[in-house]
């Protein structure tokens, strides 16, 4: 079933609840742990309402900042040659497991 904008982001301030829950931290300690007021955090875990820097904010402070950056994931590529030249702007080197070894004369 989907959910409606302000459920997902309810849920959120749910998720962010536990984990500082788990952490054994109170709301204040949390919020100066993230650099934000504890009038922000308290909106952010009970009406899932904060800014994107908040957010960011409250996912480092409780160690969630490696889910962040998978939320908006690059479109797949359409083409090999598209593909590939992802892969050499990454510079991951893909251009050279292309090609066959040298070989010595």
């Amino acid at each position: 079933m989907f959910e409606t904008p302000i459920e997902m982001a309810q849920a959120i301030g749910h998720r962010i609840r536990a984990r500082r829950l788990a952490f054994g931290w109170g709301q204040v300690e949390a919020a100066d742990r993230a650099g934000v007021s504890y009038r922000t955090w308290r909106r952010l875990e009970t009406e899932g309402k904060a800014s994107i820097d908040d957010l960011v904010r409250a996912a480092i402070a409780l160690r969630c900042e490696q889910d962040l950056k998978a939320l908006f994931p690059e479109p797949p590529a359409v083409s090999m040659d598209e593909l590939l030249e992802r892969q050499k702007k990454a510079g991951n080197g893909a251009e050279r497991r292309i090609r066959a070894p040298r070989r010595s004369v």
